[in-house]
């Protein structure tokens, strides 16, 4: 028996590129510009997106989610891109840890942030990567050891995105031993007493979505924050990565296809010598490269 993939959108699927860009074309496309040249993070217009579903793109639907496919949440993302990567990639990042949160949080966990997170009105930042450990992600060092019924955390967590605006932090920390095994992931309340935040790094471009170091001085976190099992949180955290990047795929998509759709305009708005640039066979050579 011959198995065919089919290649084109189902109507739903259609529904939502529709709404994506629609969304994007009203609420970021205005002010991206802007908000890249001042470094401001966009938390009214992430909001109207988690109106839409956009915040819990695959999220159980018992905590607000949308519980669309990865396909899905692609297509959107890639639509939100198109105007607004800088965005469009924070909201991926958002998606993936509060996924986290909905997926192997304890019920008063889940009950406590799901909704809030589901809706935009709280947002989350995916911790993983630190000062020395970056994509030897199960080198990590910050420490969370458990006294009671909390677990203390110390260590520092580097580039993370939204950081310092952000209500929830999906943070994985070395509970035992060496390698991949000795680590959890917790969900951390960003506004613990213990939490500090660097400066904003300075970045060439992605700039509507702030990143900060985080320095964890004995925080303390309920264990019933823990996601999963105590030791099982670096294979969470490969999971979280598993959808995280292709969104991230469809956001270069989208960003790609909003360069090429702007040049397309530019040049055939724009005259020299009588007649458009789109005329000038040199310039469609370097179009048709695009």
């Amino acid at each position: 028996m011959s198995h065919s993939m089919t290649t084109e959108l189902d109507e739903a699927q259609q529904a939502y590129r529709e709404a994506a860009r629609d969304f994007a074309q009203a609420e970021l496309a205005p002010h991206a510009a802007r908000w890249d040249a001042e470094g401001i993070f966009p938390r009214e217009a992430i909001a109207k997106a988690g109106e839409l579903g956009f915040c819990g793109l695959y999220m159980d639907p018992e905590v607000g989610g949308s519980g669309l496919s990865r396909l899905d949440a692609a297509v959107v993302i890639e639509e939100l891109a198109n105007v607004d990567p800088s965005t469009a990639a924070y909201i991926s990042i958002h998606n993936m840890a509060s996924w986290m949160v909905a997926k192997w949080g304890q019920d008063s966990l889940r009950a406590a942030w799901g909704n809030d997170l589901s809706s935009g009105s709280k947002l989350a930042s995916y911790c993983l990567t630190e000062p020395g450990a970056g994509s030897d992600a199960a080198s990590l060092k910050t420490s969370a050891v458990r006294e009671g019924e909390h677990y203390v955390l110390n260590g520092a967590k580097a580039f993370i995105s939204g950081a310092g605006a952000t209500e929830l932090l999906v943070v994985m920390a070395r509970t035992g031993g060496a390698g991949a095994g000795g680590i959890s992931a917790i969900a951390v309340p960003a506004d613990l007493p213990g939490i500090t935040y660097g400066r904003k790094e300075e970045k060439m471009g992605w700039n509507s979505q702030p990143t900060r170091g985080i320095t964890f001085d004995n925080v303390r976190v309920p264990v019933s924050h823990l996601l999963g099992e105590e030791g099982g949180g670096f294979k969470l955290a490969m999971k979280g990565l598993d959808g995280g990047r292709i969104n991230i795929a469809a956001c270069s998509l989208g960003a790609a296809q909003g360069a090429l759709d702007a040049a397309r305009r530019y040049m055939g708005e724009r005259r020299q010598f009588g007649k458009a640039l789109s005329e000038f066979q040199a310039l469609q050579f370097k179009l048709a490269d695009m």
